[in-house]
């Protein structure tokens, strides 16, 4: 019983609905290779300076972006056919830029904390440090997992 309710606690916490005041300022989608992480990349960070966001937003943008695209790519890939796209789609709600990453897979995304010596684990937990609000949202066809960027104070 005690394992349910921290599920439920933890899908209150991560989920999210598109507002429909989302106002979508590009979608991407991108084959399921490694190569496909800097062009998602590049389409971020060039959506978030076409639309002005301010300072450093873009490479934030950026960086975040290639975390959840190769988390996407290297843990929802075990049964998901390699055929299958990864969308990335970045919106503005208000001051927020939302940057959306889809895939196919409905495996939860898991935040941990990786040891000093650990090459890998950190991605999530960068997400959570450097963004304004992060989490994930579960449909009939997989999983979305976002972040948010206040952009336009």
């Amino acid at each position: 019983m005690e394992e349910a309710i921290k599920a439920s606690a933890a899908l209150t916490e991560y989920r999210y609905a598109m507002n429909p005041g989302l106002s979508p300022l590009g979608e991407k989608w991108i084959p399921r290779e490694p190569a496909s992480v800097a062009s998602a990349r590049r389409f971020v960070r060039d959506v978030a300076t076409d639309w002005k966001a301010t300072g450093e937003i873009p490479e934030i943008a950026e960086l975040l972006a290639s975390e959840l695209v190769t988390n996407a790519l290297a843990y929802g890939s075990s049964d998901v056919s390699p055929m299958s796209p990864v969308r990335v789609t970045v919106g503005k709600e208000k001051e927020l830029l939302t940057v959306d990453v889809y895939d196919a897979c409905i495996a939860i995304p898991r935040l941990r904390r990786a040891d000093d010596l650990e090459v890998s684990g950190r991605g999530l937990a960068i997400v959570q440090d450097l963004s304004h609000n992060w989490g994930w949202t579960l449909n009939p066809y997989g999983k979305s997992v976002w972040f948010q960027l206040a952009a336009w104070p």
